[in-house]
């Protein structure tokens, strides 16, 4: 049996805990906006780099223009869009429950692809992700927020990080159908960063606040180590590895393993941060654990 995909979206959550841990830090270091644009050149950078050794040109120009048109589409909404409101979101409510929140991506995915391009569920692929997103919302919910979290600051999170859930779920789809066939994951996210780093800059040099992003950098250089790495960590491992996941699995399988993070985080946060870990954190950790078994098992 072929399990490509699903452990390529189990490689994706482990990416993306570790990038979530980085960028919650670099957002608080320079501002969530200026994490998105700067982490998008970085990723860029390394892309082409990548697809210059692997493939020997730095673009996939060689592609059919439906691949670029439906994997730009992808990059903007699900790359520029959605990961601008999951930083916001981060920098709001905390990495575990902006994780949360983007954990809905597996529903909004589902119906999306379901509705537009009849991708189906069989009954098991269902209870999987069922057990898997109870699980993970149970673990998060265990979690104690601190007293003095503002009550509009995290009402804000909230609604930003359901927006960064539907960026990722649209992102996700389109990706899945510009990458239909075979077509390398690195080149597939080579074309989706370029169209977001185009976007968000031309966003950014709109609304004049490309001087103030160089000069958050300028008085926080340490945050260029940081950022480089969540970089690599994130938008190209991570992104690459659920680009693979999309291609091999149902898109609400494949969204729902990638949904892991704060599962992933709970050992973290006991064992670095010294966070209380109670029985309903382990609890939703087994139920999640359950869930990813009946996904396998699919």
């Amino acid at each position: 049996m072929n399990f490509i995909g699903q452990i390529a979206g189990l490689a994706t959550s482990i990416f993306f805990s570790l990038t979530a841990l980085i960028f919650t830090k670099t957002g608080r270091m320079i501002g969530s906006q200026a994490t998105n644009r700067l982490r998008l050149v970085f990723a860029l950078t390394y892309l082409v780099i990548l697809n210059l050794v692997l493939f020997r040109e730095p673009l996939p120009f060689s592609a059919n223009p439906s691949r670029w048109i439906w994997l730009s589409l992808s990059g903007v909404i699900g790359l520029s869009l959605g990961d601008a409101f999951l930083f916001q979101a981060l920098v709001s409510v905390g990495a575990r429950l902006g994780s949360l929140l983007l954990s809905l991506a597996p529903i909004f995915g589902s119906i999306i692809a379901w509705m537009f391009f009849g991708e189906t569920l069989n009954v098991l692929q269902i209870i999987g992700i069922a057990l898997a997103l109870t699980g993970i919302g149970w673990v998060v919910m265990s979690h104690n927020e601190p007293a003095d979290t503002p009550h509009g600051q995290t009402r804000r999170g909230v609604i930003f990080g359901i927006l960064a859930g539907l960026g990722q779920a649209i992102g996700l789809v389109l990706s899945k159908q510009g990458m239909t066939g075979e077509f390398s994951p690195f080149q597939a996210n080579a074309i989706r960063m370029l169209a977001a780093t185009i976007f968000i800059w031309v966003w950014t040099i709109t609304e004049g606040k490309a001087g103030a992003t160089i000069k958050s950098v300028r008085e926080q250089p340490k945050v260029l180590r940081l950022l480089a790495l969540g970089a690599l960590v994130g938008p190209v491992l991570g992104v690459s590895s659920s680009l693979l996941a999309v291609q091999h699995a149902e898109v609400g399988v494949a969204s729902t393993l990638m949904a892991l993070p704060p599962v992933i985080l709970l050992p973290v946060s006991h064992f670095i941060f010294k966070e209380k870990v109670g029985w309903q954190a382990v609890a939703g950790t087994l139920l999640a654990i359950g869930g990813v078994t009946a996904l396998f098992l699919a």
